[in-house]
């Protein structure tokens, strides 16, 4: 037995839990043990659980009472869900290959998840907001080889492949109730389906399923149908109507409690007389007919409800004929009404028991083979059809099912989830590009911050390996900060000043860049398309207008000696000289230095439009001494008649790198100002890195 792959399932129903340990042999399945506890209290309402701990309690016995029984530590459980809100989606998928390929099963399984992703999209388009979906089961319906119809694929050569779907949903909470309460026994789920689906592996085999049959699970809380025709299952459903309706009506007509209630009910499936005490302590002893008479009109309404569902899945015409399993379905009376709605022969409709269990073999002794035991031991062979195939998580909060090829990491699950590609990996800030005297350059940002990723409480990597059940939590990953900089951060840009020499006077002035043809400082900011190219240079005429000095043709410009231009390139440490030379000038045009430079036949002008001959005068510059505060201290600019807010720099100690990518405000009384701004006396200035 140790070499055999054993399965425990539990079929948590709303009035008991049964438990099955047991195993495959060939087409057998062996049964090894089983144990059945009812829930103490009503616990599950409508095949939903209401009380986690309860039905946990109840789980974990009949997990211990399995264990004593098989010598087994059973760690691992399959369970079935079912519920008062079941939506079913009918859909159609196609896998196109590159080139003609073999069908793998691994193709197929792809397959059905492209079917069950596409009908989640297509419930969420149809349902309002009120419930959060899950999918609990599905089922092909038909299969296509490049068009054709199939019965199977695999290893079949193929270019596209599709197949009908139809899928299962129930709310999450109802199986997230059904996790937690299994959970709570200390058991990881292997395998979930939905309950008509574990019906079905028993009570209708493959080669019955060609013709149109309706398999009903009638439980405590709820009645499952599921529906056949043409080889394959092709609709699912449920009312949430069962036994339990029954069993109300003998409570208040009784006086006895649920319990007590539900053991007239079973009494009565076997006819005779049934003896019961009351809530006052008063025994009564009644017939079988009597609780008929009571629960009939109940029992009637149900199978006309379940009638009515099984119309309605199969387009609107009865079936041929219907199985009914299940504790509800032994109900006096059930199979008769059911056929008379259905209106088909009574015959047609039966309970499936004995019958369908051929293949079943029960190891322990004295075991009663019927309907009730037919949906526990179809969760366990349901097992051996999707072993390994799924397996659920939580993740950030909602439930997940995931085909497990056995490499499946938190990747994964996070791709299943919707996560792109960027929000997993960490992200750099976007690049900014520019070009330096010609040369393409780039800024890269900075880096992001990774994926913080949990999972079960403790900190992994994204590509972890995902456990079973796992709880697994993930913050996206970050962008970083834009690339930035300014000119004053590049290698071209070596100095934040240049020295020349002008009429004998020592002259600092800034370094300037030219940025898509304009002047920017040291402190200007890089952006995405930029044109620079580094001014390691003035101009004559801007040294003139730096120095607030006005040139024009009349001027002889000497650069380090030599006769130059308005428009000559002056570099570090040039000497440039400028010295009026007019044939004609008038009086007035010039400041003159007394007696120095004058020539011997000069003659002074008898009036301002007189002409001077051959006038040659060295300029004068008249200058103006400005006071002004600078950061709150008080200083003097000299040496100029006129001030621009540039001439500052002349004053205080300013490291244009200091900056580390922050703005230079620059203020003239309090307001924004730009660098050629003039000054006047007793302005307040401002200059400092944000």
């Amino acid at each position: 037995m140790e070499t055999k792959d054993i399965v425990f399932g539990l079929d948590i129903g709303t009035r008991n839990v049964i438990g099955t340990v047991g195993y495959l042999d060939g087409d057998e399945f062996h049964v090894i043990a089983q144990d059945l506890r009812e829930h103490d209290t009503r616990a599950m309402l409508d095949g939903q659980i209401h009380d986690i701990g309860r039905v946990g309690a109840t789980c974990d016995e009949v997990k211990k009472v399995l264990e004593e029984k098989t010598g087994f530590n059973l760690t691992e459980v399959c369970i079935a869900a079912a519920g008062r809100v079941l939506r079913t989606v009918t859909t159609h998928v196609e896998m196109e290959y590159p080139e003609e390929t073999v069908v793998t099963g691994e193709d197929l399984h792809t397959l059905d998840m492209m079917g069950i992703e596409q009908a989640g999209k297509e419930l969420k388009g149809d349902e309002d907001k009120k419930y959060k979906f899950f999918c609990v089961g599905y089922s092909t319906v038909k299969y296509y080889l490049n068009g054709d119809v199939f019965t199977s694929l695999e290893d079949h050569k193929a270019e596209v492949i599709g197949e009908d779907i139809i899928v299962t949903f129930l709310p999450e909470d109802v199986v997230d109730g059904l996790y937690s309460a299994v959970g709570k026994a200390d058991l990881s789920v292997a395998n979930l389906t939905l309950e008509p689906i574990a019906a079905i592996n028993v009570a209708i085999p493959q080669n019955f399923r060609m013709l149109n049959i309706a398999l009903i699970d009638v439980g405590a809380g709820t009645s499952d149908i599921c529906v056949t025709r043409d080889g394959s299952i092709i609709a699912y459903g449920m009312i949430p109507m069962a036994g339990d309706e029954l069993t109300e009506v003998l409570v208040h007509e009784f006086l006895v409690d649920f319990a007590t209630a539900e053991t007239i009910k079973r009494a009565s499936t076997e006819g005779g007389d049934i003896t019961y005490e009351d809530i006052m302590g008063i025994s009564h002893t009644i017939k079988s007919e009597e609780v008929w008479k009571l629960t009939d009109p109940v029992m009637e309404k149900i199978a006309h409800e379940v009638a009515s569902k099984i119309q309605e899945l199969n387009g609107g015409k009865s079936v041929s004929a219907a199985f009914v399993v299940g504790g509800g379905g032994k109900v006096h009376g059930f199979t008769e009404a059911l056929a008379k709605d259905l209106k088909i022969v009574p015959e047609r409709v039966a309970l499936r028991g004995e019958e369908v269990m051929k293949n079943i073999i029960f190891e322990e002794e004295d075991v009663k083979k019927d309907s009730l035991l037919v949906t526990p031991i179809g969760i366990c062979l349901n097992y051996y059809e999707t072993k390994n195939n799924f397996i659920m998580i939580h993740f950030n909060g909602e439930m997940m099912k995931l085909y497990d090829n056995g490499q499946l990491t938190i990747v994964d699950a996070a791709m299943q989830a919707g996560f792109s590609a960027d929000q997993l990996f960490p992200r750099r800030g976007r690049e900014v590009n520019f070009t330096v005297n010609g040369v393409s350059r780039m800024i890269r940002g900075t880096e992001g911050e990774s994926a913080v990723v949990t999972m079960n409480g403790r900190s992994v990597g994204i590509n972890t390996p995902l456990e079973f059940n796992a709880d697994v939590t993930l913050v996206p990953s970050t962008v970083g900060e834009s690339g930035t900089g300014t000119i004053a951060d590049l290698a071209e840009f070596t100095t934040d000043y240049l020295y020349f020499t002008v009429c004998g006077h020592r002259v600092k002035c800034p370094k300037f860049v030219e940025v898509n043809g304009s002047m920017e400082p040291p402190t200007y900011i890089i952006k995405e398309g930029d044109v620079i190219e580094t001014r390691p240079f003035y101009t004559v005429g801007q040294l003139a207008e730096f120095m607030d000095v006005t040139i024009d043709d009349r001027y002889e410009i000497l650069v380090n000696n030599r006769p130059s231009g308005y428009d000559s390139l002056v570099y570090e440490n040039f000497v440039i000289d400028w010295t009026t030379t007019s044939p004609v000038a008038y009086a007035g045009d010039y400041i003159v230095e007394d007696g120095e430079g004058m020539p011997e036949d000069y003659v002074p002008p008898q009036a301002e439009e007189e002409p001077v001959k051959d006038a040659r005068t060295k300029i004068k510059i008249e200058t103006v001494d400005l006071p002004i505060k600078i950061n709150g201290k008080n200083m003097v600019l000299s040496g100029k008649k006129d001030y621009i807010f540039v001439d500052i720099y002349n004053l205080i100690d300013f490291d244009p790198n200091a900056g580390n990518g922050r703005p230079l405000v620059i203020r003239i009384n309090g307001e924004k100002c730009g660098y050629a701004d003039e000054l006047h006396a007793n302005d307040e200035v401002e200059c400092y890195w944000q």
